[in-house]
């Protein structure tokens, strides 16, 4: 009797576990032809900076919370921008088994490609990920990247502004500034502030306002009507894009990537791959940490959302 209540027990139970695989499966669409295409062809030819050595980057993208159905060409486009370059190669993973000291000894850097509600189930991973960075390597973030870490102060300190919610939707088109227009990191941009549509979101204040911790390099520019008037609070400012120390490790940050089109952008993953090379440690750049500030080469000409 008890094996047959076992067989029966796991037959009833093999229709879900068969069904969750599947459901992990299709989390995502498949990237259709085009669009790959298209990622191809915006990804840069050559890096700003020659790797000093072969350099590995882990691509994490498991969701605890939202998921974003960008994701699939975020990673994609990260595996282009490492092949054409030849900056870097790429590992996918959705999964923390990953978060340990010997398997991350393999990488340079770990991006977080739109990852949400991120919770080690280990105190080891979350240290794991903790002394990678703080050691002397690198972190990068898409999108969602900021909206992590709840149940993990450090770790959530660590990316530099904590999700706050996306007045300015994925459907509008909205205006951003260049805080620091000479900057490496900002070349992609020609030095001039520009319109691009993407969801956008507003940080907690205490995460970034006052702390001197960020180098920001994009943020909203809110001398435009149609970004300001998104708020209720009045014009502020919107750190976009930002690097930051994290004790000997480096810190890049984009918010761009909600849409998969930011991802056929070849501005955009010049701006990306520009990061991830100051992340890994091969594109030197100034990371002094910048007041916040109104200035900058703001969106030129206006445009309706």
């Amino acid at each position: 009797m008890p094996r047959l209540f076992c067989t029966l027990a796991l037959a009833l139970m093999l229709p879900s576990i068969l069904f969750a695989q599947q459901e992990k499966k299709s989390r995502f669409k498949p990237i259709p032809d085009n669009a790959r295409e298209a990622i191809l062809e915006a990804a840069p030819e050559k890096s700003t900076a020659k790797a000093a050595k072969e350099r590995r980057v882990l691509v994490f993208y498991l969701c605890g919370g939202f998921v974003h159905q960008s994701i699939p060409y975020g990673n994609f486009a990260v595996q282009t921008l490492g092949e054409k370059t030849g900056a870097f190669k790429v590992d996918l993973a959705d999964s923390y088994d990953v978060f340990t000291p010997e398997n991350l000894a393999n990488y340079d850097c770990i991006l977080l490609n739109s990852t949400t509600h991120m919770q080690f189930p280990e105190p080891s991973q979350l240290n794991a990920f903790l002394d990678f960075v703080s050691k002397g390597k690198g972190l990068a973030g898409f999108h969602a990247a900021s909206d992590n870490f709840g149940r993990h102060p450090k770790a959530l300190a660590m990316v530099g502004g904590i999700f706050n919610g996306h007045p300015w939707g994925a459907g509008g088109t909205w205006a951003f500034k260049l805080d620091d227009p000479k900057h490496k990191l900002n070349q992609a941009f020609g030095g001039k502030g520009f319109w691009h549509q993407d969801e956008i979101y507003q940080y907690k204040p205490e995460s970034y306002v006052g702390t001197g911790t960020l180098r920001v390099l994009v943020s909203l520019d809110m001398s435009k009507d149609a970004v300001s008037g998104r708020i209720k609070d009045g014009p502020r400012e919107v750190p976009v894009s930002w690097v930051r120390k994290a004790g000997d490790g480096r810190v890049f940050y984009t918010n761009f990537g909600h849409r998969a089109e930011t991802f056929q952008n070849p501005v955009m993953l010049q701006h990306m791959l520009d990061g991830i090379q100051y992340a890994i440690g091969d594109l030197e750049i100034d990371d002094e940490p910048t007041a916040i500030s109104s200035g900058g080469e703001v969106a030129l000409a206006p445009q309706r959302n």
